[in-house]
């Protein structure tokens, strides 16, 4: 079985399974993503290793940890990003296609300095930055509609996806 079979076979048992942890060691789950866009608008974009699609890169807030805290993490570790300047809040969003307790916080990062792209690991199997018309065709439906917020003024939605 391939890796893509196996992710499309297997990532709705994994989610349900992560998501049923997750419920039993924490009240509500709260996640970060950035919408990080260089100098030529184009949007920095991962393709994980355990789930279908491009997303903006983000993860859980861990335990004891502050959103900022937790988006300087994730950037250097998804993107080898670093913040230069402040990121400026987009939202927060109930996911609740994921979840019935699953929030996603969400900054738009324009200062912010990279040495390299990340080389794929057992995480993430690539990363880029993409022009909007570019957007690789398995960017998923929250990250378009993200992005239309924020370039394309569409309303805010309060829901993730």
């Amino acid at each position: 079985m391939t890796l893509q079979a196996w992710r499309v076979r297997f990532e709705p048992l994994i989610r349900k399974a992560m998501h049923s942890y997750w419920r039993l060691s924490r009240g509500m789950t709260l996640g970060v993503r950035a919408m990080v866009i260089d100098a030529d608008d184009r949007v920095f974009l991962v393709k994980h290793t355990y789930v279908s699609g491009w997303y903006m890169p983000g993860g859980g807030v861990e335990t004891g940890e502050t959103v900022i805290e937790a988006l300087h993490r994730e950037l250097m570790e998804e993107g080898r990003i670093v913040l230069t300047g402040a990121p400026v809040l987009h939202g927060t969003f109930f996911n609740r296609k994921i979840s019935p307790r699953d929030h996603v916080v969400l900054y738009v990062v324009r200062h912010f300095s990279q040495d390299r792209l990340p080389e794929p690991n057992r995480e993430i199997a690539a990363t880029g930055f993409f022009p909007l018309s570019e957007l690789p065709p398995d960017t998923t439906p929250a990250t378009r509609l993200r992005i239309a917020e924020v370039f394309e003024n569409a309303e805010i939605s309060p829901y993730w996806s």
